[in-house]
Protein backbone atom coordinates (compact mmCIF):
# COMPACT_ATOMS: atom_id res chain seq x y z
CA UNK A 1 0.00 0.00 0.00
CA UNK A 2 3.26 -1.01 -1.44
CA UNK A 3 5.83 -1.54 -2.47
CA UNK A 4 5.27 -4.82 -0.83
CA UNK A 5 1.85 -4.88 -0.24
CA UNK A 6 0.42 -7.83 -1.49
CA UNK A 7 -3.16 -6.42 -2.90
CA UNK A 8 -3.68 -3.72 -5.48
CA UNK A 9 -4.08 0.00 -4.55
CA UNK A 10 -0.62 1.01 -3.79
CA UNK A 11 -1.31 4.38 -2.74
CA UNK A 12 -1.24 3.77 0.81
CA UNK A 13 2.25 2.86 1.09
CA UNK A 14 4.46 4.98 -1.01
CA UNK A 15 2.20 7.78 -2.28
CA UNK A 16 2.64 8.98 1.31
CA UNK A 17 6.06 9.69 0.88
CA UNK A 18 6.59 11.56 -2.23
CA UNK A 19 6.25 8.67 -5.09
CA UNK A 20 7.16 5.85 -3.25
CA UNK A 21 4.12 4.88 -4.33
CA UNK A 22 2.91 1.52 -4.75
CA UNK A 23 2.52 -0.70 -2.57
CA UNK A 24 0.75 -1.95 -3.36
CA UNK A 25 -0.24 0.55 -1.54
CA UNK A 26 -1.47 1.89 -0.99
CA UNK A 27 -2.28 -1.92 -1.47
CA UNK A 28 -3.90 -3.80 0.41
CA UNK A 29 -3.96 -1.58 3.30
CA UNK A 30 -6.06 1.16 1.86
CA UNK A 31 -8.58 -1.25 0.42
CA UNK A 32 -8.91 -2.72 4.00
CA UNK A 33 -9.38 0.68 5.20
CA UNK A 34 -11.43 2.05 2.60
CA UNK A 35 -13.56 -0.80 3.57
CA UNK A 36 -13.84 0.09 6.95
CA UNK A 37 -14.61 3.52 6.27
CA UNK A 38 -17.66 2.65 3.52
CA UNK A 39 -19.52 0.60 6.06
CA UNK A 40 -19.15 3.29 8.93
CA UNK A 41 -20.77 5.93 6.69
CA UNK A 42 -24.47 6.18 6.74
CA UNK A 43 -26.81 8.28 4.93
CA UNK A 44 -28.34 11.18 6.99
CA UNK A 45 -30.73 11.21 9.80
CA UNK A 46 -34.34 10.73 9.27
CA UNK A 47 -35.44 13.79 10.63
CA UNK A 48 -33.94 15.78 8.15
CA UNK A 49 -36.20 13.97 5.09
CA UNK A 50 -38.13 16.97 3.84
CA UNK A 51 -41.99 16.14 4.55
CA UNK A 52 -43.44 16.38 1.28
CA UNK A 53 -40.50 13.68 0.26
CA UNK A 54 -40.35 11.05 2.40
CA UNK A 55 -37.01 9.11 2.52
CA UNK A 56 -36.90 5.82 0.77
CA UNK A 57 -36.58 2.99 2.76
CA UNK A 58 -32.98 1.96 3.10
CA UNK A 59 -32.24 -0.87 0.97
CA UNK A 60 -29.81 -3.65 1.68
CA UNK A 61 -26.09 -3.17 1.69
CA UNK A 62 -23.76 -4.44 -1.29
CA UNK A 63 -22.57 -6.91 1.09
CA UNK A 64 -25.61 -7.97 2.19
CA UNK A 65 -26.81 -8.67 -1.69
CA UNK A 66 -23.87 -10.50 -2.60
CA UNK A 67 -24.22 -13.32 0.51
CA UNK A 68 -21.18 -12.04 2.34
CA UNK A 69 -18.48 -12.93 -0.97
CA UNK A 70 -17.19 -9.35 -0.49
CA UNK A 71 -17.79 -8.78 -4.10
CA UNK A 72 -20.60 -6.97 -6.16
CA UNK A 73 -24.02 -8.25 -7.49
CA UNK A 74 -25.29 -11.11 -6.87
CA UNK A 75 -23.59 -14.39 -5.52
CA UNK A 76 -24.13 -16.09 -8.49
CA UNK A 77 -21.75 -13.50 -10.14
CA UNK A 78 -19.21 -13.55 -7.40
CA UNK A 79 -16.70 -15.35 -9.27
CA UNK A 80 -17.04 -13.15 -11.85
CA UNK A 81 -16.63 -10.30 -9.71
CA UNK A 82 -13.60 -11.54 -8.15
CA UNK A 83 -11.73 -12.21 -11.52
CA UNK A 84 -12.44 -8.88 -12.51
CA UNK A 85 -10.79 -7.61 -9.40
CA UNK A 86 -7.62 -10.06 -10.28
CA UNK A 87 -7.34 -8.91 -13.77
CA UNK A 88 -7.69 -5.06 -12.52
CA UNK A 89 -5.23 -5.32 -9.75
CA UNK A 90 -2.77 -7.04 -12.21
CA UNK A 91 -2.80 -4.19 -14.64
CA UNK A 92 -2.31 -1.63 -11.90
CA UNK A 93 0.46 -3.62 -10.49
CA UNK A 94 1.88 -3.71 -14.20
CA UNK A 95 1.52 -0.13 -14.63
CA UNK A 96 3.25 0.41 -10.95
CA UNK A 97 6.13 -2.31 -11.43
CA UNK A 98 8.99 0.57 -12.34
CA UNK A 99 8.20 2.57 -9.52
CA UNK A 100 8.22 -0.53 -7.38
CA UNK A 101 11.30 -1.34 -8.89
CA UNK A 102 13.44 1.81 -8.71
CA UNK A 103 12.24 2.08 -5.22
CA UNK A 104 13.64 -0.86 -4.08
CA UNK A 105 17.25 -0.21 -5.57
CA UNK A 106 17.30 2.76 -3.89
CA UNK A 107 16.29 0.90 -0.97
CA UNK A 108 18.82 -1.64 -0.93
CA UNK A 109 21.54 1.46 -1.72
CA UNK A 110 22.14 1.14 -4.85
CA UNK A 111 23.32 4.40 -6.79
CA UNK A 112 25.28 3.87 -9.86
CA UNK A 113 25.08 7.50 -10.99
CA UNK A 114 27.04 10.40 -9.22
CA UNK A 115 24.89 13.29 -7.41
CA UNK A 116 24.15 16.21 -9.14
CA UNK A 117 25.04 19.92 -7.87
CA UNK A 118 21.85 22.32 -7.42
CA UNK A 119 20.18 24.74 -5.34
CA UNK A 120 17.56 24.55 -2.80
CA UNK A 121 14.48 27.21 -2.12
CA UNK A 122 17.18 28.73 0.58
CA UNK A 123 19.48 29.49 -2.63
CA UNK A 124 22.04 27.46 -1.11
CA UNK A 125 24.23 24.56 -2.99
CA UNK A 126 23.35 21.12 -2.50
CA UNK A 127 23.79 17.81 -4.08
CA UNK A 128 20.62 15.63 -5.56
CA UNK A 129 20.71 12.20 -6.29
CA UNK A 130 19.12 11.01 -9.73
CA UNK A 131 15.40 11.14 -9.60
CA UNK A 132 13.11 8.25 -10.58
CA UNK A 133 12.92 9.18 -14.35
CA UNK A 134 16.67 9.38 -14.49
CA UNK A 135 17.07 6.16 -12.72
CA UNK A 136 14.63 4.82 -14.65
CA UNK A 137 16.25 5.58 -18.08
CA UNK A 138 19.76 4.41 -16.75
CA UNK A 139 17.81 0.76 -16.26
CA UNK A 140 16.42 0.81 -20.16
CA UNK A 141 20.20 1.58 -21.12
CA UNK A 142 21.56 -1.10 -19.36
CA UNK A 143 18.69 -3.98 -19.79
CA UNK A 144 16.52 -2.38 -22.31
CA UNK A 145 12.88 -1.53 -21.73
CA UNK A 146 11.44 -5.06 -20.66
CA UNK A 147 14.37 -4.54 -17.67
CA UNK A 148 11.87 -1.94 -16.03
CA UNK A 149 10.25 -5.11 -15.79
CA UNK A 150 12.19 -7.24 -13.83
CA UNK A 151 10.43 -9.42 -11.35
CA UNK A 152 6.80 -8.67 -12.19
CA UNK A 153 5.80 -12.56 -12.50
CA UNK A 154 5.66 -13.23 -8.95
CA UNK A 155 4.62 -9.88 -7.73
CA UNK A 156 1.55 -10.39 -10.18
CA UNK A 157 0.94 -14.34 -8.74
CA UNK A 158 1.60 -12.87 -4.90
CA UNK A 159 -1.21 -9.88 -5.97
CA UNK A 160 -3.82 -12.86 -7.60
CA UNK A 161 -3.16 -14.81 -4.37
CA UNK A 162 -3.47 -11.98 -1.85
CA UNK A 163 -7.09 -10.94 -3.49
CA UNK A 164 -8.04 -14.75 -3.98
CA UNK A 165 -7.75 -15.31 -0.49
CA UNK A 166 -9.45 -12.45 1.04
CA UNK A 167 -12.37 -13.37 -1.25
CA UNK A 168 -12.07 -16.77 -0.09
CA UNK A 169 -12.10 -15.62 3.52
CA UNK A 170 -15.05 -13.19 3.36
CA UNK A 171 -17.06 -16.55 2.19
CA UNK A 172 -15.69 -18.69 4.97
CA UNK A 173 -15.73 -15.97 7.61
CA UNK A 174 -18.60 -13.83 5.81
CA UNK A 175 -18.63 -10.14 7.93
CA UNK A 176 -22.58 -10.20 8.52
CA UNK A 177 -22.85 -10.28 12.03
CA UNK A 178 -20.48 -6.25 12.07
CA UNK A 179 -22.79 -3.74 12.56
CA UNK A 180 -22.44 -0.50 10.30
CA UNK A 181 -21.39 2.42 12.21
CA UNK A 182 -24.36 5.34 12.81
CA UNK A 183 -23.96 8.69 13.20
CA UNK A 184 -26.94 7.79 15.53
CA UNK A 185 -24.82 5.80 18.13
CA UNK A 186 -22.84 7.11 21.19
CA UNK A 187 -19.14 7.51 20.89
CA UNK A 188 -18.59 3.61 22.90
CA UNK A 189 -21.33 2.31 20.48
CA UNK A 190 -19.51 3.37 17.58
CA UNK A 191 -16.23 2.75 18.88
CA UNK A 192 -16.92 -0.96 19.58
CA UNK A 193 -18.18 -1.64 15.79
CA UNK A 194 -15.06 0.28 14.87
CA UNK A 195 -13.13 -2.13 16.39
CA UNK A 196 -14.77 -5.05 15.48
CA UNK A 197 -14.71 -4.23 11.60
CA UNK A 198 -11.04 -3.45 11.96
CA UNK A 199 -10.26 -6.99 13.65
CA UNK A 200 -11.79 -8.21 10.81
CA UNK A 201 -10.02 -6.50 8.02
CA UNK A 202 -6.92 -7.12 10.39
CA UNK A 203 -7.39 -10.84 10.15
CA UNK A 204 -7.60 -10.81 6.64
CA UNK A 205 -4.61 -8.84 5.86
CA UNK A 206 -2.10 -10.71 8.35
CA UNK A 207 -3.45 -13.84 6.43
CA UNK A 208 -3.52 -12.56 3.50
CA UNK A 209 0.14 -11.46 3.82
CA UNK A 210 1.15 -14.47 4.89
CA UNK A 211 0.40 -16.43 2.53
CA UNK A 212 1.62 -14.40 -0.43
CA UNK A 213 4.80 -13.41 1.56
CA UNK A 214 7.07 -16.08 -0.58
CA UNK A 215 6.17 -14.95 -3.93
CA UNK A 216 7.16 -11.35 -2.43
CA UNK A 217 10.90 -12.30 -1.43
CA UNK A 218 11.17 -14.29 -5.19
CA UNK A 219 9.72 -10.87 -6.74
CA UNK A 220 12.01 -8.70 -4.48
CA UNK A 221 15.08 -10.79 -5.13
CA UNK A 222 14.78 -11.20 -8.96
CA UNK A 223 15.08 -7.58 -8.76
CA UNK A 224 17.96 -6.69 -6.98
CA UNK A 225 19.86 -9.19 -9.19
CA UNK A 226 20.07 -5.56 -11.23
CA UNK A 227 22.60 -4.56 -8.58
CA UNK A 228 25.57 -7.18 -9.00
CA UNK A 229 23.92 -8.80 -12.83
CA UNK A 230 23.22 -12.02 -11.00
CA UNK A 231 21.02 -14.48 -12.71
CA UNK A 232 20.24 -16.74 -9.22
CA UNK A 233 16.52 -16.48 -9.56
CA UNK A 234 15.40 -16.78 -12.66
CA UNK A 235 11.77 -17.82 -12.54
CA UNK A 236 8.86 -18.73 -10.13
CA UNK A 237 9.37 -22.94 -9.49
CA UNK A 238 13.57 -22.56 -9.83
CA UNK A 239 13.25 -20.06 -7.06
CA UNK A 240 11.25 -21.78 -5.00
CA UNK A 241 13.74 -24.87 -4.89
CA UNK A 242 16.77 -22.84 -4.35
CA UNK A 243 15.42 -20.66 -1.64
CA UNK A 244 13.97 -24.51 -0.35
CA UNK A 245 17.43 -25.54 -0.56
CA UNK A 246 19.63 -22.97 0.80
CA UNK A 247 17.59 -21.53 3.60
CA UNK A 248 14.72 -24.05 4.35
CA UNK A 249 11.40 -23.35 4.95
CA UNK A 250 11.80 -19.67 6.72
CA UNK A 251 13.76 -18.47 3.85
CA UNK A 252 10.12 -17.95 2.40
CA UNK A 253 9.27 -15.64 5.06
CA UNK A 254 12.20 -13.36 6.01
CA UNK A 255 11.39 -10.10 6.84
CA UNK A 256 7.75 -10.99 7.52
CA UNK A 257 7.05 -9.38 10.58
CA UNK A 258 7.44 -6.37 10.03
CA UNK A 259 5.23 -5.99 7.15
CA UNK A 260 2.84 -7.73 9.35
CA UNK A 261 3.59 -5.15 12.09
CA UNK A 262 3.39 -2.21 9.41
CA UNK A 263 0.17 -3.28 8.33
CA UNK A 264 -1.50 -3.69 12.24
CA UNK A 265 -0.37 -0.39 12.57
CA UNK A 266 -1.50 1.10 9.51
CA UNK A 267 -5.17 -0.49 10.13
CA UNK A 268 -5.48 0.47 13.36
CA UNK A 269 -4.16 3.83 13.33
CA UNK A 270 -6.00 5.01 9.90
CA UNK A 271 -9.40 3.48 10.95
CA UNK A 272 -9.52 5.33 14.74
CA UNK A 273 -7.54 8.31 14.01
CA UNK A 274 -10.39 8.71 11.26
CA UNK A 275 -12.94 7.51 13.58
CA UNK A 276 -12.13 10.05 16.29
CA UNK A 277 -11.87 13.10 13.72
CA UNK A 278 -15.13 12.56 12.50
CA UNK A 279 -16.95 11.92 15.57
CA UNK A 280 -15.61 14.99 17.12
CA UNK A 281 -14.36 17.43 14.65
CA UNK A 282 -17.03 16.74 11.70
CA UNK A 283 -20.52 18.73 12.29
CA UNK A 284 -23.41 17.09 10.86
CA UNK A 285 -25.40 20.36 11.00
CA UNK A 286 -23.34 21.57 7.95
CA UNK A 287 -25.45 19.35 5.85
CA UNK A 288 -27.90 21.58 6.70
CA UNK A 289 -26.69 24.82 5.65
CA UNK A 290 -29.42 27.01 3.81
CA UNK A 291 -29.59 26.75 -0.18
CA UNK A 292 -27.33 23.54 -0.45
CA UNK A 293 -28.61 20.35 -1.75
CA UNK A 294 -30.78 18.32 0.02
CA UNK A 295 -33.25 21.28 0.71
CA UNK A 296 -36.46 22.66 -1.22
CA UNK A 297 -34.60 23.41 -4.01
CA UNK A 298 -33.62 19.47 -4.73
CA UNK A 299 -35.72 17.64 -2.43
CA UNK A 300 -34.66 14.08 -3.82
CA UNK A 301 -30.82 14.88 -3.00
CA UNK A 302 -28.93 13.04 0.06
CA UNK A 303 -25.91 14.62 -0.70
CA UNK A 304 -24.31 15.15 2.88
CA UNK A 305 -21.25 17.91 3.33
CA UNK A 306 -20.66 16.03 6.76
CA UNK A 307 -20.62 12.26 4.45
CA UNK A 308 -18.03 14.33 1.73
CA UNK A 309 -15.70 15.28 4.75
CA UNK A 310 -15.51 11.96 6.44
CA UNK A 311 -14.39 10.58 3.29
CA UNK A 312 -11.61 12.82 2.87
CA UNK A 313 -10.32 12.44 6.30
CA UNK A 314 -9.82 8.68 5.81
CA UNK A 315 -7.97 9.34 2.78
CA UNK A 316 -5.64 11.73 4.24
CA UNK A 317 -5.18 9.90 7.64
CA UNK A 318 -3.96 6.60 5.35
CA UNK A 319 -1.49 8.84 3.75
CA UNK A 320 -0.26 10.43 7.19
CA UNK A 321 0.11 6.77 8.65
CA UNK A 322 1.80 5.32 5.70
CA UNK A 323 4.13 8.03 6.11
CA UNK A 324 4.36 6.85 10.13
CA UNK A 325 4.68 2.71 8.82
CA UNK A 326 7.10 3.24 5.71
CA UNK A 327 10.02 2.09 8.40
CA UNK A 328 8.51 -1.24 8.76
CA UNK A 329 8.30 -1.37 5.05
CA UNK A 330 11.79 -0.16 4.53
CA UNK A 331 13.16 -2.99 7.18
CA UNK A 332 10.96 -5.76 5.46
CA UNK A 333 11.83 -5.37 1.97
CA UNK A 334 15.40 -5.56 3.06
CA UNK A 335 15.46 -8.41 5.14
CA UNK A 336 13.89 -10.34 2.13
CA UNK A 337 17.30 -9.90 0.14
CA UNK A 338 19.85 -10.04 2.98
CA UNK A 339 22.26 -12.90 3.09
CA UNK A 340 20.39 -14.81 0.29
CA UNK A 341 23.86 -14.78 -1.63
CA UNK A 342 23.15 -11.97 -3.76
CA UNK A 343 25.00 -8.60 -3.84
CA UNK A 344 23.16 -6.27 -2.96
CA UNK A 345 22.14 -8.36 0.04
CA UNK A 346 26.19 -8.51 1.20
CA UNK A 347 28.52 -5.67 2.13
CA UNK A 348 29.30 -3.55 1.41
CA UNK A 349 25.77 -2.76 0.31
CA UNK A 350 24.65 -3.86 3.64
CA UNK A 351 25.69 -6.20 6.76
CA UNK A 352 24.36 -9.71 7.38
CA UNK A 353 21.59 -8.89 9.78
CA UNK A 354 21.30 -11.19 12.52
CA UNK A 355 17.38 -10.26 13.10
CA UNK A 356 15.28 -7.33 11.77
CA UNK A 357 15.63 -5.29 15.06
CA UNK A 358 19.12 -5.57 14.07
CA UNK A 359 18.45 -3.80 10.61
CA UNK A 360 15.70 -1.60 12.33
CA UNK A 361 19.06 -0.37 15.02
CA UNK A 362 21.34 -0.22 11.64
CA UNK A 363 19.25 2.06 9.92
CA UNK A 364 18.15 4.55 12.48
CA UNK A 365 18.75 7.80 10.70
CA UNK A 366 17.43 6.20 7.12
CA UNK A 367 14.25 4.74 8.13
CA UNK A 368 12.84 6.78 5.24
CA UNK A 369 15.41 5.88 2.59
CA UNK A 370 13.41 5.62 -0.91
CA UNK A 371 10.56 7.35 0.23
CA UNK A 372 11.07 9.97 -1.86
CA UNK A 373 12.01 9.10 -5.86
CA UNK A 374 11.15 13.07 -6.68
CA UNK A 375 13.72 14.72 -4.88
CA UNK A 376 16.66 12.98 -3.16
CA UNK A 377 19.14 15.09 -1.58
CA UNK A 378 23.07 13.72 -0.15
CA UNK A 379 22.02 13.43 3.23
CA UNK A 380 24.85 14.58 5.55
CA UNK A 381 26.38 10.98 6.65
CA UNK A 382 27.00 10.08 2.62
CA UNK A 383 30.12 9.40 1.29
CA UNK A 384 29.44 12.59 -1.57
CA UNK A 385 30.50 15.74 -0.58
CA UNK A 386 30.65 18.80 -2.62
CA UNK A 387 33.66 19.76 -3.94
Amino acid sequence: MGASDPEVAPWARGGAAGMAGAGAGAGARGGAAAGVEARARDPPPAHRAHPRHPRPAAQPSARRMDGGSGGLGSGDNAPTTEALFVALGAGVTALSHPLLYVKLLIQVGHEPMPPTLGTNVLGRKVLYLPSFFTYAKYIVQVDGKIGLFRGLSPRLMSNALSTVTRGSMKKVFPPDEIEQVSNKDDMKTSLKKVVKETSYEMMMQCVSRMLAHPLHVISMRCMVQFVGREAKYSGVLSSIGKIFKEEGLLGFFVGLIPHLLGDVVFLWGCNLLAHFINAYLVDDSVSDTPGGLGNDQNPGSQFSQALAIRSYTKFVMGIAVSMLTYPFLLVGDLMAVNNCGLQAGLPPYSPVFKSWIHCWKYLSVQLFRGSSLLFRRVSSGSCFALE
